[in-house]
Parts: structure tokens; sequence; C-alpha cells
């Protein structure tokens, strides 16, 4: 689940020329074009359990700014769910599997380059939508194939956002500004997590497979489904290349360790990609060019983390990587063990243990300094210096805060104006 916010501006188109009647000797005048709007970096952190997303500073004391509700259509869409009995069950299986008992709400969410807009992923609906910053209203709606929405992707130049459709093996590609359908491929059991390559060329899938059930032991590994890195031209949609991650760790003799590839982040030069999987406290680094893996971290262990697999949420024991912009640290959260921590990349030296409530998502800032982690136990999202690896400050959002990603709104905004 790399990260990286939408830098870019979009153009507004010039403002139409108005003739004016004149005697003769006049001429006639135009508007000036309109300027884009000035924009203003910041953090959205989605509080998947509250249906809210809060914008905080993107770097320094990373303050909220305001905070916006993604679910204004909540009525509308449990009036869908509750006249359909198969739509019924998925929600209440997800609400008492992956939800833990909650509705899924947000999981994850980008702006459009413009700073106008918001589109959100809600697995508990099933769907992706673009709110309107200004007033919170819905501008779109993308009901996604089968019963749930996860993790989403934006391409580098902000127009194009990719969704995993997780119950029916499925990742749509969609027009962030209309949320029209350009694209969709199949993946492997459960896709998850969605990389475009910096040139945008490419889009990588990864596939979990089942996490929620209770067939956790390594010997039943091969009843978790087909788990695989799925990779496609980011234009027509082809497959280009699947990587299973099964017959690279077998060939390190790491037969008991899970190839469900959890979140991952690529090297600046995208030659390597360090990734994490199901079950394990620590990461894998995997060379391209090989196609092998060339390094193991294993990262402690919290004492106080029971060892019973089954109690571990939806299979993680680390789920959370950022990379530091120059690629020499990895910031990696501890989920299951209550940490996160900051690793040199050459090395594979852990910095010091940070204590984080089940963080459950790892960015960087705006400005590169620090790793931000969402720690969803505690209702708050931490930043860690790169440098040091000490925590910096601390920032509370609402509840159970997941994904974070960095975004831009208009200058002045605070939140959606009422009514």
């Amino acid at each position: 689940m790399p990260v990286s916010g939408s830098r870019h501006l979009c153009s507004v188109a010039a403002a139409l020329a108005l003739t004016v009647a004149a005697p003769a000797t006049a001429t006639a005048t135009t508007t000036s074009p309109a300027a884009p709007a000035a924009l203003r970096e910041v953090m959205f952190v989605g509080n998947n359990w509250d249906g809210t997303a809060d914008v905080i500073r993107s770097t320094g004391d990373f303050a909220r700014i305001g905070r916006i509700g993604v679910v204004p259509d909540k009525q509308q869409r449990m009036a869908e769910i509750n006249a359909d009995p198969i739509r019924w069950i998925y929600f209440q299986a997800i609400r008492g599997g992956v939800g833990e008992g909650h509705d899924q709400l947000v999981d994850d969410m980008y702006s459009t380059p413009d700073g106008k807009s918001l589109v959100v992923s809600r697995p508990s609906f099933a769907d992706v939508v673009s709110l309107d910053l200004a007033t919170g209203r819905l501008n779109w709606r993308f009901p996604v194939s089968g019963y749930r929405a996860d993790h989403m992707a934006v391409s580098p130049d902000g127009t194009r956002v990719a969704v995993s459709a997780s119950t029916s093996g499925t990742v749509h590609v969609l027009d962030i500004g209309t949320g029209r359908q350009l694209g969709s491929f199949s993946t492997g059991d459960k896709p998850h997590e969605n990389i475009f390559t910096k040139d945008g060329k490419y889009l990588w899938n990864m596939s979990i497979g089942e996490v929620n059930t209770a067939l956790d032991a390594p010997w039943l590994d091969w009843t978790k489904g087909d788990r695989r890195i799925t990779v496609v031209d980011a234009t027509t949609f082809r497959q280009v290349r699947v990587i299973d991650m099964r017959e690279r760790l077998d060939a390190i003799g790491l037969g008991d360790y899970s190839d469900a590839v959890r979140p991952a982040v690529f090297s600046p030069d995208e030659s390597k990609l360090y990734f994490q999987v199901s079950f394990f406290n620590g990461f894998f680094e995997y060379d391209l060019a090989t196609d092998r893996i060339t390094r193991t971290k294993t990262l402690p262990k919290n004492p106080a983390t029971s060892e019973d697999r089954t109690t571990w949420v939806n299979d993680s024991r680390h789920h959370g990587l950022s990379m530091s912009p120059d690629g020499a640290r990895i910031c990696v959260a501890g989920t299951m063990d209550d940490y996160a921590t900051v690793v040199d990349r050459t090395t594979l030296e852990e910095g010091p243990l940070v204590p984080a409530a089940k963080p459950y998502w790892a960015t960087v800032s705006g400005d590169g300094r620090q790793c931000v982690i969402s720690e969803s136990g505690a209702d708050q999202v931490t930043a860690i210096d790169f440098a040091t690896g000490e925590k910096t400050v601390s920032v509370p959002v609402g509840d159970h805060p997941q994904r974070v990603r960095l975004g831009h709104v208009t200058a002045d905004w605070s939140g959606p104006s009422a009514g």
C-alpha cells in the first residue's frame, strides 16, 4: 500500500471573449484569462470507521485544517443494501470480518490536481466517489465490480485513479475528473495495493488472497488463494508480467513464509521493490533485474504480541512502508507489534522503536523529512524524523485512521461550506 500525492496543477479554460456593442471607432474588449486557483499542499487522513477524512498540514506541526464527511449519501446507500439480500450479506460480512465490527467507510483517497475534489474508495459501499471539497456534495459515483472497494493509486499526472475491487479480482482505472472507466484488468485473489511506476507507463497490483479465514498455520498457506503481483501496461491494461513470490521465497529457503505481498515501495530508480508479507515482522528486498529476493530484514517482535496468528488483524503483522525521497531510509509500520521504526536502507539496521498503537500505514511528509504513520489504535497520526528515527509530533484525528495521502486543497480551504 507506496505513496505519493497528486502534485500537478490543471490548467483552466480561458474565459470567453465578450464582444461589446460600441461605436465604429471603438474596439471590442475581452476578459482576461482566469488564473488557476492558488493551491495548498496537505495530507488527507481517512478515518475508516468514522466515514470522514481529516485534512492536516503536510509539514511542520501537521495541525488539522479541516474535515470532510465522505458518506453524504449514506442513507441512500443503506436503502439499496437493505433491499438486496446478497449485498446485505456481503455488507454484514465486511463489518464482521475486515471491519472488526465496524463499517468500512473510507479506505483510500486522493485529491484531484485542481484541489477541488476528493476521490474516495468506500469498502462497505463497494464504490468510488468524488466529493466536492467546497460543498461536501457528490460529483460522481462509480460502483466497483463485486462487493468491496479497496486500495487505490493515482497516476503521476494526477488524471487517472486505479481501485482494487477485492471480491471480483479486478482493478478498475477511472478518469479522476469524471469517474468514467478507462479500462480494467484481472488480478489474483483479493487485489490490494496498486502502484503506478513514476513514468506512468505501468501499473503494479498486489493480490493478497483470503485474509479473513482462521486457516493461518504455515502448512495451510495453500488455502489462501492465488496471490501474485500483476503488472499491466497502464494505457492498454494488457498484462506484461506476473510475479509469484512463492517461487522466490522458496528459492531462498523461506517456504514457510507467506507470499501475500502487502504494502510495497520502489527505490527511487525503481530497480528494487521493498515489500511486506502476511504474518511477517519485517520486509524483503526484491531486485527487478535479476528477478530474485536479495535481502530479508527481520524486525523485533513485541513480547506483548500474541503468537496466535488468528489474533492478527487481516493476517497482518507489519503493514505500512514508506521511503525517504533520497532512498536512504525505509519507514516501517509494525502494526501488531505496536511500533514504527526507520531502517537504514544500506545496512538494514533499524533505529529506535517508536511506540505506536496499531500503526496501519506509513507515508512521507510534504518536505520529505519525516515519515507519517497512522495510529489506528490511538486515533492519531504521528511524524517520525527520517534522519534521527525519533518521533516529532502526534496529531489527533478521527476514528480508526488508515490511509494517509498527500494532496492539495485550495489555499483558503478550511472545510466544506454549510448547506
